[in-house]
């Protein structure tokens, strides 16, 4: 019995260690663009965005498609979090201008 509490307690502090490692990226927002206006993650793990928002308005970082939105006040940055997605391309955009795009390429 105590073996198996152990056990436990290791499983859920290596959990707890993988998801402290997800990958964050570095997105800034300026003159209605994101750069990179492409981000490229691996299949199957969770990552975080940084967004930058180095505008003097409050920007909407949203994506559908990655189930994630967040309001962004200006001259400020944030942290999204994105669960695990499988392999595709997945849009974001600025929706308070939703010509401002990007991409999340998932390989």
């Amino acid at each position: 019995m105590p073996f198996d509490i152990l056990a436990l307690a290791a499983a859920g502090s290596l959990a707890a260690a993988t998801l402290c490692q997800a990958q964050e990226l570095r997105i800034t927002y300026s003159n209605q663009k994101f750069e990179p206006a492409e981000i490229t993650v691996p299949a199957g793990k969770a990552f975080t965005i940084r967004v930058k928002n180095a505008t003097a308005k409050a920007m909407e970082f949203e994506s559908g498609a990655l189930k994630v939105e967040k309001v962004i006040p200006a001259n400020s940055e944030a942290v999204i979090n994105v669960r695990a997605q499988t392999a595709g391309r997945y849009e974001f955009f600025d929706e308070f201008n939703e010509k401002s795009k990007g991409y999340v390429n998932v390989k």
